[in-house]
């Protein structure tokens, strides 16, 4: 049986995101394929919708997550919108990251089996889509990042929750410098739990559509049976664990650079600190702070969280001319509040956590864990 359940309004006859049960199976499909499947304010609307309609519908045994066009899930947000949004003062910008982070707190606490395919490009709001599901599954297309400090932006969507319960210190690794990593490395580090080769890939998501599923168990079975070791040739994460650790556990990025300088693994470190030279020294800090503080939050107060400092990344922080310099004028040449990191105080970072609504008031006020 084959039902639309939700589709976002869309002039065109293709809506953004599919939405579809088939075979007791509830398909979400981002069909952005042009924008890399960034997800727009109607995107976030369509997926909420068939979740909630989904959560409680007994013909609904397990939802599969998957984008279309075969290079990404999901590249993130649609940060052109950010920048024509911020730059206007339109509020549909507080709108979008309220109902996207309720999307992610939904998916999260999903009460069926939630599988994400996450093929290809899996970056920033594509992380927050997927992060929560029961089965993450990569392939050897895998390229994962929450990439935000490259775009004057900080790892959001519940990434300071999910970067702090990595192992060791990569999570500050990955969040400050917007490391992109492949299947091997996202397996080693829990961001992943299987590998199905593509070309696999494609033959069980065709046996699905096509079959009739009673259980949950049945559909990830499907997934976990054709599992591979992933190639770890091309792992980052993996090879310079050590390293990672004793810089990124540092506690100030100063330090961090300091102790990348000072490191026995010197290519590596010569590499990454060059990487983070790229990005803004203020949201790095901000960053460092944001996953310090998520070791020691619930995922709803996390959410808050990252929705305060929203606010603040486009009223005072780089996000307005990260975004600029990357997306619109594509000049590569941010101008960032601050040359370097040395000039970045502590009061600027402790700025961003101030909350601009009373507790009572908080737009995600109802989330709870």
């Amino acid at each position: 049986m084959e039902s639309t359940v939700s589709q976002a309004p869309q002039a065109d006859v293709q809506p953004n995101v599919i939405a579809e049960v088939r075979g007791g199976i509830g398909w979400l499909t981002l069909n952005r394929p042009q924008a890399l499947n960034a997800l727009s304010l109607e995107m976030i609307r369509a997926m909420s919708h068939a979740l909630l309609a989904w959560q409680h519908d007994p013909e609904v045994h397990a939802v599969i997550l998957r984008g279309e066009g075969g290079k990404a899930l999901c590249a993130g947000g649609d940060i052109r919108f950010f920048h024509r949004a911020a730059t206007a003062g339109d509020p549909q910008l507080v709108t979008f990251f309220t109902e996207e982070y309720r999307l992610n707190h939904l998916i999260f606490r999903y009460a069926k089996p939630y599988i994400a395919l996450m093929d290809g490009v899996v970056m920033g709001g594509g992380m927050g889509i997927s992060q929560g599901a029961s089965l993450r599954v990569v392939t050897e297309r895998t390229k994962m990042a929450m990439p935000e400090t490259n775009i004057g932006l900080f790892p959001d969507v519940g990434g300071g929750w999910f970067l702090a319960r990595v192992p060791g210190s990569v999570g500050e690794y990955l969040g400050v410098t917007g490391q992109v990593i492949q299947a091997a490395d996202a397996l080693s580090v829990g961001l992943a739990d299987c590998h199905v080769p593509a070309e696999t890939l494609a033959s069980v998501v065709q046996r699905l559509r096509d079959g009739n599923w009673t259980s949950a168990d049945q559909v990830a079975a499907c997934f976990t049976g054709v599992a591979t070791e992933a190639d770890a040739a091309r792992a980052v994460i993996v090879p310079h664990r050590e390293s990672i650790d004793a810089c990124f556990s540092q506690g100030t990025v100063k330090a961090i650079l300091a102790a990348l300088a000072a490191s026995p693994d010197a290519d590596w470190a010569a590499q990454t600190a060059a990487h983070m030279a790229k990005r803004s020294p203020l949201m790095m800090a901000v960053t460092l702070e944001l996953i310090r503080r998520g070791r020691h939050t619930t995922l709803a107060d996390e959410l808050r969280r990252e929705l305060d400092m929203m606010t603040h990344v486009f009223a005072e922080g780089d996000g307005v001319e990260g975004i600029r310099a990357l997306a619109v004028d594509k000049d590569h040449s941010p101008k960032w509040k601050h040359a370097s990191i040395d000039s970045v105080r502590d009061d600027e970072v402790a700025a961003f956590f101030v909350s601009p609504w009373r507790r009572e008031a908080h737009p995600l006020l109802g989330l709870s864990d």
